[in-house]
């Protein structure tokens, strides 16, 4: 028994191990190429757009940036453990074993086929799966089956055979089979990290640098966490602003072959390379984004200040028809965001943003160019990889997000956050401060106000002004006294609109309430 179940495990290593030989091998060429391609991915943006509203709602809400990489570390494990049970059949079965595993490779090949931009050579990752894994099978399968054969005492006819001669053949044969192993799991291990390598080569941007501003904005006001700690950075660094979108590969576009087409619903279709729109004059707006999912006191919202050229600009050069009502933007990859065509005419600062904080856009925040569109959730007015703007109706188009049922006007709700001290933290007594972000776009933040254990509330003090688009930090100085405290804020737009107390979750339109946390002081 135990001996068999040792041949058992040995099998279904081999199968994990030919699959995991395809996998690689596959990811490494879809890098070469185009790395959304790769099997494994392909796979994993199907589940995303397959899954229910309400998962993905928790998925971003439980793990936020771990989403992603929980999603393909779990499509590895099922491949995996499809892969061990195949090693298994191939040990009596070999040719059913084949079949299983090219058909094992040949789904992920169907998720290729149905990107929404899918050409003939985005299969070539998965024709590499497709002969390298099953080729590794049979290799691997057949050499165990030597092995066994050769072990002492056995034949495969069955007759005793003399030891001497078996251990010298069996020592030869699991010479054979050790070898093979470890020559696939040293090329699996290369080819997967080489892949990673030629993926961070391709998205690292070089000698670019942020085009003219024709009146550049004053250097933005020290914050306030500069003076009290915990309070959020009066401008997010690139690195820590939030990433919410349904790439498993972050799109690798050549700037010099990329372009932006606006069409539709216009007198003439216009298209810009990324050269039109760096030598045109940019402009630059301090914006506050905010995703959709943002539960209240959540931390998917950032701010930072933005580099592009107005939006408005290059409408009104296509020359607006009289009957579109929103823009279809469509990224590099075929996905799809609706944004309501007034937001773009109605005076805000709207832009196609070329870069962030001082710097060009990173490919993760969506290199060469995206959509801003300040005052609507992220969903419907801050396309990233945007390669073209179609004026059309809401009747004539939908979107990606609209199709799955969220609203279709979107503004940001006014919202406000306590950074510090943290829900269920423990503080020691003494003098502290209560101290936090809001955010009122189009509108500006008048007021914010903090009420301790369910008193009063209190006018709290405000940091900097960066613009009605642009948070504001808050603090309010407190003598913590030991015990549970139950602290909560809420804020005022300067129309004097006050932040909703009525509880909503972020599906179909936003989140909504007032964040009210404990600590426990002492």
């Amino acid at each position: 028994m135990r001996r068999l179940n040792r041949r058992t495990i040995a099998h279904a290593a081999a199968g994990v191990l030919a699959g995991v030989v395809g996998m690689s091998v596959a990811h490494l060429t879809a890098a070469l190429l185009t790395p959304a391609s790769s099997p494994a991915l392909a796979v994993g943006t199907a589940v995303i757009n397959a899954t229910p509203t309400p998962v993905k709602e928790w998925a971003v809400r439980e793990l936020g940036h771990a989403d992603k990489p929980i999603l393909i570390g779990s499509v590895l494990l099922a491949t995996i453990a499809f892969a061990a049970v195949i090693g298994v059949v191939a040990r009596r079965r070999l040719r059913l074993g084949v079949l299983l595993l090219a058909g094992l490779v040949l789904l992920p090949g169907a998720a290729v086929v149905l990107q929404p931009l899918f050409k003939a050579s985005d299969l070539i990752p998965t024709l590499v799966a497709l002969v390298l894994g099953p080729a590794a099978l049979v290799v691997l399968t057949r050499a165990l089956n030597a092995a066994e054969e050769h072990t002492p005492g056995q034949t495969p006819e069955g007759p005793t055979v003399h030891p001497t001669d078996a251990e010298s053949g069996g020592l030869s044969t699991r010479r054979n089979v050790l070898i093979g192993f470890g020559a696939l799991t040293l090329l699996s291990a290369a080819a997967a990290a080489g892949g990673e390598l030629v993926v961070r080569s391709r998205t690292a941007i070089a000698n670019l640098k942020l085009p003219r501003v024709g009146k550049p904005l004053p250097a933005l006001p020290t914050g306030l966490e500069e003076t009290y700690d915990g309070i959020s950075s009066f401008r997010t660094p690139n690195r820590d602003f939030y990433r919410v979108d349904t790439k498993l590969a972050v799109p690798i576009v050549d700037q010099d072959s990329w372009t932006l087409t606006i069409d539709g619903d216009v007198e003439r279709e216009l298209t810009f390379s990324y050269d039109d729109l760096r030598e045109r004059e940019n402009v630059e707006h301090d914006i506050t984004l905010t995703c959709v999912s943002n539960e209240v006191g959540g931390k998917l919202v950032g701010a930072a200040r933005w580099t592009g050229v107005p939006l408005k600009d290059l409408l009104e050069e296509a020359g607006i028809g009289d009957r579109a009502d929103q823009i279809l933007s469509t990224d590099v990859e075929g996905f799809t965001i609706s944004t309501p065509l007034e937001a773009a005419l109605d005076g805000r600062n709207a832009m196609i943003a070329l870069g962030m904080n001082g710097e060009v856009l990173s490919r993760t925040h969506g290199f060469p160019a995206r959509l801003v569109v300040p005052g609507l959730y992220g969903y419907v007015g801050a396309t990233k990889w945007v390669t073209k703007l179609t004026l059309t109706r809401y009747d004539a188009a939908t979107a990606y997000w609209t199709d799955r049922d969220w609203a279709t006007d979107a503004p940001i709700k006014l919202s406000s956050r306590i950074d510090t001290p943290r829900p269920l933290s423990n503080i020691p007594a003494g003098r502290t401060v209560i101290g936090g972000v809001a955010w009122a776009q189009q509108h500006g933040v008048a007021k914010v106000e903090v009420r301790i254990d369910g008193g009063r509330w209190q006018p709290a003090e405000l940091g900097p002004d960066a613009g009605i688009d642009y948070w504001r930090q808050w603090y309010l100085p407190w003598v913590a006294e030991e015990g549970s405290h139950q602290l909560a804020v809420r804020v005022t737009d300067r129309d004097g609109t006050l932040q909703s107390t009525d509880r909503a979750t972020p599906f179909p339109e936003g989140s909504s309430g007032i964040q009210d946390i404990v600590v426990t002081v002492g």
